[in-house]
């Protein structure tokens, strides 16, 4: 029997309610597709960093790396400042991971409704491959004369061309197995040597894939592009910042926060990559039932493609997409069952196999990039 050993976070907030129903999930997909996972619960976020002072440990990253893959729930407390625990967690598991890639599919599934009007399925359905180790995000920055009239802040913003090849092959590896078109998302035209850094890249190793058509388009058209002309794109690469902002957009068109699903891949087999759903933790509704899992679930479908398990990775994919559909809304009170009721419902259709297949599937194409 195939096995994965598979560490979990749940974290805080509504982090443990949407894991317990992705796991739930994993239970199904084991039992009819014949492998197994061996779990580890690692407390990391709000609670444990409050009760300990600790955020990602040396001891934990030890740990974290004897594993598989990662799936992670949601961080984050009003009673947390802003930044320490996005900072001193994610971002710190992603770059002591080396996870290259962050993976956003930016699918709208028939049933679901959407706020875009006269949107629909047929014409949204692309991914973005966010580069996800430079950037904005990963320079300290420094400020000077602080606490004065006259402070000064800097902020860099870093871009290699080894991080950005290695971001470009894989977009356009996942676009030779999708619709065969690749995006390049930036700012040339103000960001000029960061823009003509990707701009070459770009170039040089589309020579390896001749049969992928390219474009480019700006990040602030690509915003406009978006709501109105989904279909223009298949997939999209482009920078962390610009993905972190551009993905938040494509989520809506999909339906909203709570359907949303990532990855972060590690690409080489020497650390295990994280999968999550991009919602936050809504400590607000914490503890109510009223958090959708379906974000949770699809970014597990998400990890099984990337393990390999790629009709596994379909099946669920295809009976979250089908639950989703049934739903009377989308989050909240009015989700018409609590969070583990839909998580049970989808592990039920897994179970027996009787969701519509959804076709082109990103979670079994996900799984023959990883093994190619």
């Amino acid at each position: 029997m195939r096995s994965h050993t598979l560490a979990v976070l749940p974290g805080d907030g509504v982090g443990p309610e949407v894991t317990e129903a992705a796991l739930t999930v994993l239970d199904a997909a084991q039992e009819r597709f014949g492998f197994s996972t061996a779990r580890t619960e690692v407390p990391l976020g709000a609670e444990h960093y409050l009760r300990t002072g600790e955020l990602l440990t040396e001891q934990m990253v030890a740990e974290l790396r004897t594993h598989d893959a990662i799936l992670f729930g949601a961080i984050g407390s009003p009673d947390v400042t802003p930044g320490v625990l996005e900072r001193g967690i994610i971002l710190a598991l992603r770059g002591a991971m080396r996870q290259a890639i962050n993976l956003r599919p930016v699918r709208l599934y028939p049933g679901v409704p959407t706020p875009i009007a006269g949107l629909t399925p047929e014409r949204c359905d692309l991914v973005i491959v966010r580069e996800n180790t430079e950037g904005a995000y990963v320079a300290q920055g420094s400020t000077v004369h602080r606490g004065t009239t006259s402070r000064v802040a800097v902020q860099e913003s870093i871009n290699t061309w080894f991080a950005v090849e290695r971001a470009v092959d894989f977009a356009y590896r996942l676009a030779a197995q999708r619709r065969g078109r690749l995006t390049l998302c930036h700012k040339t035209n103000v960001l000029v040597e960061a823009g003509a850094l990707w701009v070459d890249v770009m170039k040089a190793v589309g020579e390896r894939y001749p049969d992928v058509e390219t474009d480019y388009v700006h990040v602030d058209a690509m915003c406009m592009h978006l709501p109105v002309s989904p279909e223009r794109f298949d997939v999209v690469v482009t920078d962390n910042l610009f993905g972190d902002i551009v993905t938040d957009l494509g989520a809506v068109l999909q339906g909203g926060l709570g359907v949303a699903a990532s990855g972060n891949l590690h690409l080489d087999g020497q650390a295990p990559s994280m999968f999550e759903p991009i919602h936050g933790s809504a400590p607000d509704i914490a503890g109510r039932g009223w958090a959708n899992p379906a974000g949770a679930c699809l970014s597990l479908a998400l990890m099984l493609g990337h393990l390999g398990e790629g009709e596994a990775a379909a099946a669920v994919e295809s009976a979250t997409a089908g639950v989703l559909a049934g739903m009377p809304a989308l989050a909240g009170e009015g989700m018409g069952a609590s969070t583990r009721e839909l998580g049970e419902r989808i592990a039920g259709s897994v179970r027996e196999g009787g969701a519509p297949v959804v076709e082109n599937s990103l979670m079994s194409q996900l799984a023959r990039v990883m093994s190619a």
